[in-house]
């Protein structure tokens, strides 16, 4: 066993597809930061708000005012620089760092890919994708090289493959198979879409949306590692990410799932794709190839490669925590984050917060757009950690306003996936009292229903 993980640990292959991913993967990141700026994003998300959900253990990362935008500048750079592979491990860290910090500031914005994003970052500060069609090479032949080991490559593989196949994984549960359900409510709306708007009213397209989605997310990354069906499987990305982005707004992640899967090719390949880029910028590929030395990229693996391995146990075992928990994960969303269920459920609800003196029995109701913008309110008013961290920013408010003896009662009703609302949060509990912690909720009131699956 140990001469095999030693042999493949030896294996060699060619640096391009790294460096594809590199310059494909750090251009997109800075499109997104373009586009997220000209859209307004940063002055209506993380500027405007007068109250940010922080993620557990992390309330120290809060936006800082208009100095928010520096942080996105920085970020933008910071991704720029690393497609051009220029001074790349210091780049690729910053990016991360600005890129997670920025994801972490309000957990209101939370997106699985976001979090792919964020994973992919790390997981790039150990990988030498500056060995090849690089400034760094360009500028230092001796940080040039066109072999590199094969583990690098496949890390990025693995890493793809355990988002999709989760994803798939996460689908298998009757709500998605069996009521079609939240794609029975979403397709509907979609009902001005040129050629495909009367499609989407039709009850059996969604059972095939729901069914053909849950095989996709399992198959593909299989598809894409075995050769003969490997282009099959790319248009399948292609068809899939691009469908996915036509019916929902889902920002510029189909883009980015569409060329990660790129890296899944082989190396003559990814040579054609830095021929046109090489001719496109006007960059001398014979020059580049020249420079680039034939001896082996050579790593400290006695660092590199345990920082990895724990990394990806964490992948891997990360997503089954929910497992810690009784009830049910789409009602209680205890262990759903992270966890790469990606799309699976449609949740509305409303949340009503009563302040009361313990003493006097003195209330009053709040009124949540004095404190939370719309978008803020929609998502507390159906998840339990926001209205917990939401709750106690009430309580210290009008604690510091000269109230006394404060304590903070929650009314929630809460609609899952076209049922019926029904109570979500024991209104008899004062919300101050209770702490967030990775323990059971247990004054989330129980799901009258039972949804099946993983």
């Amino acid at each position: 066993m140990s001469k095999s993980i030693s042999n493949y640990l030896n294996r060699t292959t060619q640096a391009a597809p790294l460096a594809v991913f590199r310059v494909l993967f750090g251009f997109m990141m800075f499109l997104s930061i373009v586009r997220f700026w000209a859209n307004g994003w940063i002055e209506k998300l993380y500027i405007q708000p007068k109250f940010f959900f922080s993620y557990y253990g992390f309330e120290w990362v809060k936006p800082i005012g208009d100095y928010t935008y520096l942080i996105f500048l920085i970020c933008g750079i910071a991704s720029l620089f690393v497609a051009l592979g220029y001074k790349y491990r210091l780049a690729i860290i910053i990016f991360f760092l600005s890129f997670t910090y920025i994801e972490l500031m309000d957990k209101s914005t939370y997106l699985n890919h976001y979090y792919f994003i964020s994973c992919v970052g790390f997981l790039m500060i150990f990988l030498p994708a500056n060995a090849y069609f690089s400034v760094d090479a360009f500028k230092n032949p001796s940080k040039a090289f066109r072999e590199i080991p094969k583990w690098t490559i496949d890390s990025i593989k693995l890493m793809l493959g355990i988002v999709y196949f989760y994803a798939g994984l996460a689908k298998l549960n009757s709500d998605w198979l069996f009521k079609a359900m939240p794609l029975k409510i979403w397709l509907p709306s979609k009902y001005d879409l040129p050629f495909l708007g009367d499609l989407m009213q039709q009850q059996w397209l969604h059972y095939v949306f729901s069914w053909s989605g849950a095989a996709y997310d399992l198959a593909i990354p299989f598809l894409l590692l075995y050769k003969p069906t490997r282009w099959f499987a790319f248009a399948l990305v292609v068809v899939f990410h691009v469908l996915t982005r036509v019916l929902f707004p889902i920002g510029m992640f189909p883009f980015i799932m569409i060329v990660s899967s790129l890296i899944f090719f082989e190396a003559g390949f990814h040579q054609r794709i830095i021929r046109f880029i090489s001719k496109l910028l006007r960059i001398d590929y014979s020059k580049m190839v020249a420079i680039s030395q034939m001896k082996t990229y050579r790593f400290k693996r006695n660092l590199v490669l345990p920082i990895l391995a724990l990394f990806f146990v964490i992948q891997l075992l990360f997503p089954w925590r929910y497992l810690a928990y009784p009830n049910e994960l789409f009602w209680t969303e205890e262990g759903y984050r992270f966890s790469w269920r990606v799309m699976l459920m449609e949740k509305a609800g409303y949340a009503q917060f009563k302040i009361k003196n313990t003493e006097t029995g003195e209330q009053f109701l709040v009124d949540n757009t004095d404190f939370l913008t719309p978008f803020q309110e929609k998502q507390m008013s159906t998840q339990p950690d926001f209205i917990l961290q939401y709750a106690h920013y009430l309580g210290d408010h009008f604690a510091s306003q000269g109230h006394k003896n404060v304590a903070v009662y929650a009314e929630s009703y809460v609609a899952l996936n076209g049922r019926l609302s029904q109570p979500y949060i024991n209104p008899n509990v004062d919300l101050m009292k209770e702490k967030e912690s990775f323990r059971r909720k247990d004054w989330i009131l129980p799901f009258n229903n039972t949804i099946k699956g993983f």
